[in-house]
């Protein structure tokens, strides 16, 4: 009967090739459960805005205690994957991953590291510029049919600030379009700092506001043209093209702004 060989480590340690010994860090009860619940909401096998089963049911089917339950829930909180609600109807329901959350912590992270809001600026040209062209390549009369009325809103919008907004979602419209989710996450992770720039770099009122806002119009319904005609390199040259002058435009004597400054 073979015995298995012991090495006389801890149990949550083991031995490296070197001889050293390297300790293993057990994951707390916690943690596997708020893994396992996590792994069922990204799975959908948890729909938005569902009830998890209640505490009793929880604890009996993990073989955990409340206090360990309810740390397992201030993990999935604070991810944003659950909200918990007080009162007689309370307890903790779904909420899936959003994206916004992602784009708040890169930007946090960006505003640590001392990024640039050029950085941000030459960020975004490197995800939507291949975006534009893949979508030239790819485009579907529905895809041309929602990039207009796109346009349209954007040139029915009177109010500045909401032509800021109208303006960043028909360039994130084009990202998604473009098919590519991870390029379209990451597109919107830089959306918010580009967004607020918009906002606070420049005014949003006066003749060379109003100028920059026709020429906009001009550039993105043109964008539309070249996709229509599927003539990819016209398309990423007209983007890139635009995306530069936008730099220009709103960072103007601003170019050495951070993010920290612009977001603090």
């Amino acid at each position: 009967m073979a015995v298995e060989k012991t090495t006389g480590l801890p149990r949550n340690a083991r031995s490296s090739p070197g001889g050293a010994t390297q300790r293993v860090r057990v994951p707390k009860m916690a943690e596997l459960v708020a893994a396992e619940l996590r792994k069922q909401i990204i799975r959908g096998e948890l729909p938005e805005g569902e009830a998890l089963s209640s505490e009793t049911e929880l604890m009996n089917r993990f073989g955990v205690s409340r206090p360990t339950l309810r740390e397992a829930y201030r993990v999935l909180e604070s991810e944003r994957l659950i909200v918990i609600r007080r009162g007689a109807n309370g307890g903790a329901r779904v909420q899936p991953p959003r994206r916004e959350v992602a784009a708040r912590y890169a930007g946090f992270i960006l505003e640590y590291q001392g990024a640039s809001v050029r950085d941000v600026y030459e960020a975004r040209a490197a995800l939507e510029v291949p975006s534009v062209g893949r979508l030239a390549r790819g485009r579907s009369e529905a895809d041309l049919i929602l990039l207009t009325e796109a346009l349209d809103r954007y040139d029915s919008e009177y109010d500045p600030q909401g032509s800021i907004r109208l303006h960043g979602e028909f360039h994130q419209l084009v990202v998604r379009l473009a098919g590519n989710e991870t390029l379209t996450l990451l597109s919107e992770m830089v959306h918010h700092i580009i967004e607020t720039a918009n906002v606070t770099l420049r005014p949003n009122v006066g003749p060379s506001a109003e100028r920059a806002r026709r020429s906009t119009s001009r550039t993105h319904r043109k964008l539309v043209e070249l996709l229509r005609d599927r003539d990819a390199g016209a398309a990423e040259e007209l983007w890139h093209r635009h995306l530069g002058e936008a730099e220009g435009y709103v960072l103007g004597d601003d170019a050495a702004a951070s993010v920290l400054d612009l977001l603090a």
